[in-house]
């Protein structure tokens, strides 16, 4: 038999909890379909210092396991599996994972993003230990120490030059003679001169996993071969980030680099909400995750509450309708939060 919900999400990063969490204060009880990374990426985090509330910072896994047990406390359900497939074509919408099939009066979508990496052991065995693919989450860690970037985007110009505030030197690993950023970007980098380069390089190898820690980088020249070993105390993996929405495709608007197309919260299917990371290309911090997340549960308890609402108008008695039963209900865009 089909598992019926009002309310699903679909992730349980910082979007999908904290919406858990209002939407089972709002007697909702929702599922929550983990996926096979519970917690989401600050669960590959180590200190976490700028989450609000935490003076001394907090480690990710742990911050994470206190929203599951908060959202839990309010009567949040949750399933350790992948959705597998969804049906959005009409209401409830039907999500599969391997073993359930669910039915959802409304459905938000926090599945999250991903950084890209380059495929090297160390940078899983390292993360959170000296490798990292957010410089505004973790530059703090690295005053007066020696970093890497690895990229040739917006992306690894910007943090290159975000580095440089904290520390004492901060080098960018290219594989090419020119790079991809804007024209605007690349001329604020070079003239940061706190920022070298190593134009026509590749990491091959960061060390040393048996210490646990960054201790130095390898980098192969492309055009020589030749390989040169630098100390180093951090690597900043800068390639981009890859929105997990595979499972979306065909059912909801992506745009050009995958992420949901969505107005603030809001998705074009009536009933479908994105929260966090996987609409958000810009800012991927676990508090504006967070605060997303909040949107949504809020908008999907609205819905359903004006929905009910006009389910019980209708099975009233002509004669006892109110004349404006049409605007009896508050619109969500008029709610405060």
């Amino acid at each position: 038999m089909p598992i019926r919900k009002k309310l699903t999400i679909l992730g349980s990063g910082a979007a999908g909890l904290t919406a858990a969490i209002y939407a089972a204060r709002a007697n909702l009880e929702p599922l929550v379909i983990q996926g096979l990374q519970t917690g989401g990426q600050l669960t590959i985090t180590t200190d976490v210092e700028n989450f609000p509330g935490f003076p001394n910072g907090i480690q990710g896994p742990e911050l994470m396991e206190q929203m599951i047990a908060q959202a839990e406390r309010f009567g949040t359900q949750y399933i350790y599996d992948n959705a597998e497939s969804i049906d959005l074509s009409k209401r409830p919408f039907v999500i599969k994972t391997s073993s359930e099939e669910i039915h959802s009066d409304v459905l938000i979508v926090c599945t999250g993003a991903s950084a890209k990496l380059l495929g090297l052991e160390a940078e899983s065995k390292l993360m959170g230990h000296g490798v990292s693919a957010c410089a505004t989450c973790d530059g703090f860690f690295f005053k007066e120490k020696k970093v890497f970037v690895v990229g040739g985007g917006d992306t690894a110009l910007e943090e290159a030059m975000f580095l440089t505030r904290f520390a004492s030197s901060v080098t960018v690993i290219h594989r090419r003679e020119t790079f991809r950023a804007s024209a605007i970007m690349i001329d604020r980098a070079k003239r940061n001169t706190k920022v070298d380069y190593l134009l026509n390089s590749k990491l091959e190898e960061i060390m040393d996993v048996s210490k646990g820690e960054v201790t130095g980088v390898r980098v192969r020249n492309i055009k020589t071969d030749e390989v040169t070993e630098y100390p180093a105390d951090g690597v900043f993996i800068a390639i981009g980030h890859q929105p997990n929405t595979d499972l979306l495709k065909g059912h909801l608007p992506l745009d050009e680099n995958g992420y949901v197309i969505s107005k603030g919260v809001f998705t074009d299917i009536v009933g479908v909400f994105a929260a966090g990371d996987v609409m958000d290309s810009i800012y991927r911090q676990a508090v504006t995750a967070a605060g997303t997340g909040c949107q949504a549960a809020l908008e999907a308890q609205w819905l359903l509450e004006k929905e009910e609402a006009e389910r019980d108008e209708l099975g009233k008695p002509e004669e006892a309708k109110p004349k404006d039963a049409a605007t009896s209900v508050r619109e969500p865009a008029a709610k405060s939060v």
